[in-house]
């Protein structure tokens, strides 16, 4: 289904609250915050959220048709519910890909459909390369492979020539002489306890220059809630945390080179031709590596999950299986 002026566009299912809800305990003193809504037999799906650190809402349950899907939510190490909150020890992404094992084994899921956009595309990819034959297929939004030049066109030399005016508010928290490596800068700001007690305007400046370029349209909603002080430290000290360090992965190139694991995996892809955060060359080259997946750039759509037409495709994507 194309969404165009002759389409009507599919909005969220309505509100649901979930049947079940646990904290699991995995390795490294952390708790996992893991919910179950829709229904119990039908099947299963997890919404792998973006950041690293975003966490999960109830918002994020609609995009499923509560009759059809089994519909798990999970908040990664540090963010959300789980705990200990915003907590960088033994939090690295292969940390991340064993927790969701935990949490199928757990849960007695047999095989899943993952569904993740931004970040969540990146795990639910890194997951799949590790455990391919537990899952059933692949919903994949705004694509992000963690590769330097990624990082460096959000941090860098991309996004700030399309929003100056935020860009400027980001880097001049930081003095002149650091404004080179902002994300080292930030780190530190974020990490070393000898800012620990002037933290937080940091972590409100790194989340609220990711809210300022996630839509299309400015959404001031998003703005506000990217200060939230509880989502603010957390989503900036674990994004902060896994940029400095590569994302954890093995080499740069670690998600193209392992593509060719995921093969006869349901695959797709739905990519805002203008997101300013993860531009489309990444999910191109994602489609080339992996030629039985499905692309759809949606033409006037950005970043975000909520914006209309990117909601739409989704919604159009999980009814469609």
């Amino acid at each position: 289904m194309r969404a165009d002026s002759t389409t009507t566009l599919r909005t969220l299912y309505p509100p649901i609250e979930p049947y079940a809800s646990n904290y699991i305990s995995v390795s490294g003193g952390h708790e996992i915050y893991v919910e179950q809504s829709g229904n119990p037999g039908g099947i299963p799906i997890l919404f792998v959220h973006g950041g690293p650190g975003g966490g999960t809402s109830a918002i994020q349950r609609r995009f499923f048709n509560p009759h059809k899907f089994r519909i798990i939510l999970f908040d990664q190490r540090g963010c959300g519910r789980s705990r200990p909150h915003a907590s960088l020890d033994n939090n690295t992404t292969p940390d991340l890909v064993n927790d969701m094992e935990v949490i199928r084994t757990f849960l007695g899921v047999k095989k899943w459909i993952l569904f993740g956009g931004s970040w969540g595309s990146t795990l639910s990819l890194l997951y799949a390369q590790a455990y391919p034959k537990f899952v059933s297929g692949l919903i994949l939004r705004g694509i992000f492979l963690n590769r330097k030049r990624e990082i460096d066109w959000f941090y860098k030399d991309g996004t700030r020539s399309l929003f100056p005016e935020a860009w400027a508010r980001f880097a001049n928290a930081i003095p002149e002489d650091e404004r080179g490596d902002l994300v080292k800068a930030y780190y530190k700001r974020l990490t070393d306890p000898a800012f620990e007690k002037d933290r937080l305007p940091f972590a409100k400046e790194w989340s609220l220059w990711e809210g300022s370029t996630v839509t299309l349209i400015p959404d001031h909603a998003q703005r506000a809630h990217s200060v939230d002080p509880v989502f603010a430290i957390a989503f900036a000290r674990i994004e902060a945390h896994y940029f400095m360090h590569g994302g954890f992965l093995t080499h740069d190139n670690q998600i193209l080179d392992d593509a060719h694991k995921l093969a006869g995996i349901p695959t797709q892809i739905i990519q805002g031709r203008y997101d300013c955060i993860c531009p489309p060359t990444s999910a191109w080259e994602l489609s080339q590596a992996m030629p039985w997946a499905k692309l759809k750039i949606v033409p006037v759509a950005g970043h975000s999950a909520f914006e209309a037409s990117i909601q739409h495709e989704l919604i159009c994507a999980t009814d469609a299986i």
